[in-house]
């Protein structure tokens, strides 16, 4: 995502979740008392906005390392196990979670993680930025595609509006008139990188099964940590151009140390931008959390412009707006309620058993359901925490 790292969430409903980045959507407690105060909405959306801005400049750090040399899996690599040796002593703090739900991790460490990643990185090397990541957007889209058809479970009007919406924006930006104006395998990868997060979240909808929700900072260490083993065996770093990380990186005209972008990768971009993404949730609802880090494709989209110089027409600039509609609305959007005849004291008492079912939520497994967020925490690259993009 990311994104973004790519980028690897959005908005979710019901009680207590929270999205783990351009990569997971996990639930966390519920919202402490105060979260509703003017002070704590404040302090949310800057945080909120804070990590939308950490997420969106990282395929604008990323693609500068890429043009001096480096291969797209030598720059993922570099990202995920320079977060995840950040990240350890968040690690050991939830270790514990590597017995309660191993299926959970390896799933955001194969998909939300490497898999998105990979892609993101990848497509960003063919084309830009911004188209990457608005094909990102797409994975609401798929997800709601997977439990239609493949599930077959009922989705509501508004979701199939947003869907549409977000398809027709998309022929927008590649210019679907011209022929495509983008390399075919750049938009290959970039929309690879939105399957990976669909799958991420399939497997979670099966396996994530438990009575104790994940803390989403344990998820994120463990998933990172995952990341970096399989992206060990992938991209062999022993093989890596180190000599690059040494030298400097031209954007757009102008040399930058090769070091300093990897740093903002690492330490910005991936670290602080997840940290805050998860604190922003914790002081908003989910829902206003993934409407701020919707951001995160409008601040990718101007700093390429502005850094990278990959200017946009019109038509992509707008045809960008209604894929962010179209996904919102296609991720927000409930679900349709197949109890909905029930009576008023039928359903007080599903209330009272489940605070979370109204919402389109199910209890205990703290994983996204239609009408959630479908995709995942990282902001476009898989690695948004509550960004409404894949």
């Amino acid at each position: 995502m990311h994104t973004s790292s790519g980028s690897p969430a959005g908005p979710a409903t019901g009680t207590g979740p929270a999205a783990t980045g351009s990569t997971g959507t996990v639930r966390t407690s519920p919202a402490a008392p105060g979260r509703g105060g003017p002070r704590g909405r404040g302090a949310g959306v800057g945080i909120a906005l804070i990590s939308a801005l950490a997420f969106g400049g990282s395929g604008v750090a990323a693609k500068p390392l890429i043009e001096a040399g480096l291969a797209p899996l030598h720059v993922t690599w570099l990202r995920v196990a320079g977060a995840a040796l950040v990240l350890l002593p968040l690690a050991w703090r939830h270790r514990g979670l590597l017995r309660r739900r191993p299926a959970l991790l390896a799933g955001y460490g194969l998909l939300a993680v490497g898999g998105v990643q990979a892609c993101y990185f990848a497509a960003i090397s063919r084309i830009p930025v911004g188209v990457a990541l608005l094909i990102e957007y797409l994975a609401p889209a798929l997800v709601l595609g997977w439990v239609r058809f493949v599930q077959k479970r009922p989705v509501t009007r508004a979701a199939a509006v947003g869907v549409v919406l977000a398809v027709a924006g998309l022929a927008c930006v590649v210019e679907v008139w011209s022929g495509l104006s983008f390399d075919v395998i750049g938009l290959a990868l970039a929309l690879g990188a939105a399957c990976c997060q669909v799958g991420y979240f399939v497997l979670s909808d099966h396996g994530g099964d438990g009575d104790e929700a994940p803390d989403p900072l344990g998820v994120i260490a463990y998933g990172l940590l995952t990341g970096a083993v399989v992206l060990t065996a992938i991209a062999r770093p022993w093989t890596m151009d180190w000599q690059v990380l040494g030298g400097s990186a031209e954007m757009n005209g102008t040399q930058v140390p090769a070091a300093l972008l990897l740093g903002w990768i690492v330490l910005i971009a991936t670290v602080a931008a997840y940290l805050t993404g998860v604190v922003s949730i914790r002081l908003l609802s989910p829902q206003v959390a993934g409407v701020v880090a919707c951001l995160e494709a409008v601040i990718a989209t101007v700093l390429a412009w502005v850094l990278l110089g990959e200017h946009l027409s019109l038509p992509q600039i707008a045809g960008g707006v209604v894929v962010l509609v179209g996904a919102f609305i296609a991720q927000s959007a409930k679900p349709e309620d197949p109890a909905a005849g029930a009576s008023d004291a039928d359903a007080a008492d599903t209330g009272a058993a489940d605070t979370g079912a109204s919402d389109g939520a199910l209890p205990g497994d703290g994983l996204p359901r239609t009408g959630e967020d479908p995709s995942p925490a990282v902001a476009g690259d898989g690695l948004s925490a509550g960004s409404c993009a894949p």
